[in-house]
């Protein structure tokens, strides 16, 4: 007879990935197919602020990404639900959903992995940013969680652990390293910084969507 209350599966693809939160009884390498990670959302909390928005990965269509997953414990399901739903819903940006994952240990294994994708109808999403401008974007970013800038090198890091390459995420690190001054500090072109997020108008029901979202606790 199974678990009335089976152990949750998490898939992690930016800073859930080294900074994870929550309490585990496994991890494993895992790829999620039909989305790619990507800088395509505007922070203005974690990363940034509602003055000096940052910018930080979510999931866009197409594609395929590898990441970690977690294997949560029937006993702390809900708990790491609720604090996943805290951490990621502050704008109601991300959808969140169970999906399909590949867990690529010894034996490869598909599982339903609880994972957050991406809202293009969102105003905090972004389409296709170059890649000096998101270099622009991240160098002066601060937010409650940290630098923007240490978001990146962190989440470079890990990657590199595992052996994943990001090569654009690895070109906006080296954009980064140009429009630094000798000191250390960051020479930010205000031009890059134009309109940025944009502007975008909302439907009336993506706003009490989006809201409830930003609300659920």
């Amino acid at each position: 007879m199974q678990d009335a209350t089976p152990d949750l599966w998490v898939f992690a693809y930016g800073s859930l990935m080294w900074r994870p939160g929550f309490p585990f009884a496994d991890v494993m390498p895992a790829r999620l197919t039909g989305w790619h990670r990507r800088f395509c959302i505007a922070s203005r909390i974690h990363r940034g602020t509602h003055r000096r928005p940052g910018l930080v990965l979510g999931l866009d269509r197409g594609g395929m990404t590898d990441g970690l997953a977690y294997r949560v414990a029937a006993q702390d399901a809900v708990a790491v639900r609720n604090y996943l739903r805290v951490r990621e819903q502050s704008s109601g940006i991300y959808r969140e959903a169970r999906v399909k994952i590949c867990l690529l240990g010894a034996e490869r294994s598909d599982q339903r992995a609880l994972v957050y994708l991406s809202e293009p109808a969102h105003p905090g999403f972004t389409r296709r940013v170059p890649v000096q401008r998101q270099a622009h974007i991240i160098a002066g970013a601060n937010g409650g969680s940290g630098s923007n800038v240490d978001y990146l090198i962190s989440t470079l890091a890990e990657l590199k652990r595992l052996g994943i390459r990001e090569r654009e995420l690895e070109r906006v690190r080296t954009c980064l390293g140009a429009i630094r001054g000798r000191r250390g500090r960051t020479l930010v072109s205000h031009c890059a910084l134009n309109e940025w997020p944009p502007n975008r108008r909302l439907k009336e029901a993506d706003i009490n969507r989006f809201t409830h979202r930003a609300n659920w606790r």
